[in-house]
């Protein structure tokens, strides 16, 4: 048993882009994303986040990586303008594998004054989207309704653009509760790679006690990460084929 523990631990596990190479490794250009979803057999069941990520709680329910490289001649700043356009995601889309076609996964987004929902305000800008700064936005899915969130900009440079996001609200579909604040993180690594080329590396991870109900289809859950990516590539979200059928 300590052998095939041990030979399991060997495996490669997901690696952002932090002082050593990623994995999985980016695809080429002009490829479709490499999109993971880990197991525990694979990574072990304590697993330990890059230190990185800034995640300290050990473990995970689901595990899904995005590696991509995308054309963009907007810079940094245009990139950051994308990702402060929370009211831009309303309407995003993704490929149901339960129902077999494509759904609006975002049905509505808004920017926060703070953590509560009914101080909206307008999209972020720039500007104010500094390293070290915390951004927070409602947000309303196709199943589990509307939710509050809070991003953190860990890095922003011209060359580099780190950004964490949890749900700091509980996600609920009906009367059961899906996620407990914290729950649900994604982060996200934007790098430079030439004047009009970037790179791309996404985690998205729900907590241990994260309802079976949220967590049990994996498919959907892969489609919805290329999802987002596609926001940021200035992709259609709905365009085939789909990551996952």
């Amino acid at each position: 048993m300590l052998l095939c523990q041990a030979a399991a631990y060997a495996q490669p596990r997901p690696q952002p882009p932090c002082g050593m190479e990623p994995v999985p490794a980016y695809p080429n250009l002009d490829s479709s994303p490499v999109v993971k979803s880990w197991s525990e057999s694979e990574v072990g069941r304590d697993w330990k986040p890059p230190a990185c990520t800034g995640w300290a709680a050990p473990g995970f329910s689901s595990l899904i990586t995005t590696a991509a490289r995308f054309r963009y001649t907007g810079g940094a700043d245009g990139l950051l303008r994308r990702v402060g356009s929370i009211s831009g995601l309303a309407g995003m889309r993704y490929w149901s594998v339960t129902h077999k076609q494509w759904q609006t996964l975002i049905v509505s987004a808004y920017a926060l004054t703070d953590p509560q929902p009914d101080h909206r305000r307008q999209d972020f800008t720039p500007s104010e989207m500094t390293q070290g700064k915390l951004l927070y936005l409602e947000q309303t899915d196709n199943l589990s309704g509307a939710s509050t969130y809070r991003m953190r900009i860990a890095e922003a440079t011209e060359d580099r653009l780190v950004f964490e996001v949890e749900n700091v609200a509980p996600i609920r579909y009906l009367f059961l509760t899906l996620f407990d604040p914290g729950e649900m993180q994604w982060i996200y690594f934007l790098d430079r790679e030439s004047e009009d080329v970037w790179r791309y590396y996404g985690i998205v991870r729900t907590g241990r006690n994260a309802s079976r109900l949220a967590t049990e289809h994996e498919s959907s859950s892969i489609n919805r990460a290329v999802a987002f990516y596609r926001v940021l590539a200035g992709i259609p979200t709905d365009q085939d084929p789909p990551a996952a059928r």
